[in-house]
């Protein structure tokens, strides 16, 4: 993938810049490589630096409402100090690694809707320059599209996906905001979910599923509750993820049932097996800053991807999109610092 862009801020004549990414998708936490290509202009210039910038499309709610704009989550510098003469060309490779809490942006080949990009922000002499945003792909780590897949078999489907302003509480989280992927309830928990947020946490060492229940009042069962589960990355070959996650759906049902889940799962409701390390956080405005919004979405078979082709927004149009409302509010960090 490439773009180009006439550096305008530093005057006409100025060096151009091509951004090349590697081809296909990155992984959370996994490396990102490519290379700035960089042409003079028509006079000698002093490269100060050369940042790649990782850019995401978030929502926020504030006093004004729920507001969209565009948040730079990591910075790399990946080249400068040199002299770029007059019409010469020069690479600058670069390999870096995206944070572990990079949202997902596809599942199966299928957009999530997500909307992340890449830009590159050239200095020149004291001036600098933020190039057009080239769109980046992450597809989810082998826990993740565990999870996805077993909520899929269980018979739960996609609703939508977006990412939101804010933190978690009580979470280890790092990022300045959260991905939740929105999913329908299964015929069997449809009397008392209206739907299921998942959140995963990712780091080196395994994935924090943070879910999200919104209950609909049946069998007595009502408001919000969240629980939060740990696995690790080694688990992906050694855990049947069916049983796992339908006992985190069980749990998140049960907790604050009055009869316990009886009702709803019989005399015996607990599954026996292994449910991964598990901490409830409790229920009710468990986000410090938190918008929902409700989406219809089709059901799935095998994957929760199988519905996500037609909510997604086109990415290049969302990119552009995030870049006209950068402004709508500082709460978007490091957006109020054009060059």
């Amino acid at each position: 993938m490439v773009f180009k862009k006439l550096l305008g801020s530093l005057g006409l004549g100025g060096p151009t810049v091509d951004t090349v990414l590697s081809h296909g998708a990155v992984l959370p936490g996994g490396p990102l490589a490519g290379e700035v290509r960089l042409k003079g202009g028509e006079r000698d210039v002093e490269i100060e630096h050369v940042v790649l910038e990782l850019l995401a499309h978030v929502e926020a709610e504030t006093e004004e409402g729920e507001q969209h704009g565009t948040v730079a989550f990591e910075r790399f510098t990946v080249g400068g100090g040199f002299r770029l003469a007059k019409g010469e060309d020069t690479t600058v490779p670069f390999s870096v690694v995206v944070p572990w809490e990079t949202p997902v942006t596809e599942l199966y080949g299928q957009s999530l809707g997500i909307v992340l990009g890449v830009r590159t922000e050239l200095g020149v002499a004291g001036a600098r320059d933020k190039g057009d945003l080239d769109p980046l792909t992450v597809r989810p780590l082998a826990v993740q599209e565990a999870v996805l897949e077993a909520f899929g078999q269980l018979g739960f489907g996609f609703l939508s996906a977006d990412l939101e302003y804010g933190r978690i509480a009580g979470t280890r989280q790092q990022l300045p905001f959260y991905q939740e992927i929105e999913i329908s309830p299964s015929p069997r928990y449809s009397s008392v979910l209206n739907e299921v947020e998942v959140t995963f946490l990712a780091g080196p060492h395994g994935v924090d599923v943070v879910l999200e229940a919104d209950r609909n009042g049946g069998h007595g069962v009502h408001g919000d509750s969240l629980a939060r589960f740990s696995v690790t990355h080694e688990d992906v070959g050694r855990t049947d993820w069916n049983t796992m996650v339908d006992g985190w759906v069980r749990q998140l049902v049960e907790a604050h049932a009055p009869d316990g889940g009886a009702a709803l799962f019989g005399a015996h409701p607990h599954h026996e097996g292994h449910y991964g390390h598990h901490q409830d956080h409790g229920h009710h405005g468990h986000h410090e800053e938190h918008g929902h919004g409700r989406r219809s979405g089709p059901g799935v078979g095998t994957a929760v991807a199988a519905g996500a082709a037609g909510l997604a927004v086109g990415v290049a149009g969302g990119l552009v999109a995030a870049e006209v409302v950068d402004e709508v509010g500082d709460f978007f960090e490091g957006e109020d610092e054009e060059g």
